[in-house]
């Protein structure tokens, strides 16, 4: 894709972002936008943070890696957005900006020894499975409380909100009945006031749903195909 497709293809994600965030009482610079990345060229990651975007997410950590090495993320934010298999978590601490999708107690615990041991504090948002969906990762709703109360006593991790990867239908009704149970939870525990936690972040919509998701309350989308065009 060239650079000026990409440019334009932000510029309109930009303006349906804009709109969806007026009509949810909101402005267009509340919602953090962060381009999926996977697959994606340094080129064409330069091209997306000329045009504006917000940060730039990856789902795999070795393609992370080497395009880290190859300065990809220079003059941007980089956060994690897959799933992260605790065997990789020395690997992605302390380079991302912030990791997404941490889903398990697990994780927590590992991030946290793992950052204290590196003398920093990670930036985290805790995945949640809102459609309990099986073959998907990411803690239970009903764990929610527990996981943020082990966060807030582990060293090493701040908690800026939570993520979740919604059950895709056709019906935008049915979509969005589960963007709207997943801000329900997200103002829920944004009244628990624990320490280290911060709701700040709520990251659920991509390229077939960030309206609906903003709609619902969204403030981060991370979308992929509406900037780059489809996977190779």
């Amino acid at each position: 894709m060239t650079e000026s497709s990409i440019s334009d293809n932000i510029m309109r994600v930009r303006d349906a972002i804009g709109e969806a965030a007026i009509k949810s009482g909101r402005a267009s610079e509340d919602i953090t936008l962060v381009a999926a990345a996977k697959t994606k060229s340094k080129s064409a990651i330069a091209q997306a943070i000329a045009a504006g975007i917000d940060a730039v997410g990856e789902n795999r950590v070795q393609e992370m890696l080497e395009k880290y090495k190859l300065d990809a993320y220079s003059n941007t934010s980089l956060h994690f957005i897959g799933h992260l298999q605790s065997n990789k978590v020395k690997q992605v601490v302390g380079i991302c900006d912030l990791i997404e999708s941490v889903s398990s107690a697990a994780l927590i615990t590992s991030i946290g020894k793992r950052a204290v041991a590196m003398g920093i504090t990670q930036d985290v948002l805790l995945e949640v499975n809102i459609g309990k969906e099986p073959q998907k990762s990411g803690i239970l709703p009903e764990q929610t409380e527990e996981m943020l109360e082990l966060a807030s006593k582990t060293d090493g991790i701040k908690v800026l909100g939570l993520m979740a990867v919604p059950p895709v239908f056709e019906e935008n009704e049915r979509n969005c009945y589960y963007f709207d149970i997943m801000f329900q939870l997200y103002i829920d525990m944004n009244k628990k006031k624990y320490d280290n936690v911060f709701m700040d972040f709520l990251s659920m919509g991509m390229s077939d749903s960030y309206i609906n998701a903003i709609l619902s309350g969204s403030n981060m989308v991370r979308i992929g195909t509406a900037i780059f065009g489809n996977r190779t």
